[in-house]
């Protein structure tokens, strides 16, 4: 064997085994940010409203309603992300989140304009893009149920 062909093994092998790793661990990052952030609205939710009233200002939603819905998203899809069940679904809103700190909020104030933000993005477009890898519930429903997240999306609808 030679030394091109012993480092092409070697890397496929890092994929294979190093891979999933980086898969979860990008999910478990994703989790820590969102619902960390989730928790912190629930544990003061006066302050909550009052930052999406006076600092935030989503446009088109009241802030009680916006807040909700940030509060829910954070916690309901990073739960997701993080166990890997409709991986793909769950992180859009979350990657629509950042989208709305970084271009909304940050385009109103430069403390939003954040480096982290675009970290978020990209872990959430690997997300989008690759799947949650092969430690996720949507891998064993694939193998289990057989077919597309859409598919497996249909199917879980299907059970409630």
């Amino acid at each position: 064997m030679g030394f091109r062909q012993k480092i092409t093994t070697c890397l496929a092998q890092l994929e294979q085994y190093g891979g999933p790793v980086v898969d979860l661990l990008i999910r478990i990052a994703i989790f820590r940010v969102f619902f960390w952030s989730g928790l912190v609205k629930i544990h003061d939710w006066a302050g909550t409203v009052q930052l999406f009233q006076y600092e935030y200002m989503v446009p088109l939603l009241p802030p009680s309603g916006a807040a909700v819905l940030a509060t829910c998203v954070e916690l309901g899809a990073s739960s997701f992300v993080l166990v890997g069940f409709l991986t793909r679904l769950a992180a859009l809103p979350l990657l629509g989140m950042a989208l709305v700190i970084q271009f909304v909020l940050g385009a109103a104030n430069p403390d939003y304009n954040q480096l982290e933000h675009y970290l978020w993005m990209a872990l959430l477009l690997h997300l989008i893009v690759r799947g949650p890898g092969f430690l996720s519930i949507d891998h064993w429903l694939r193998r289990t149920i057989g077919g597309s997240q859409r598919h497996i999306a249909a199917h879980a609808v299907k059970l409630d």
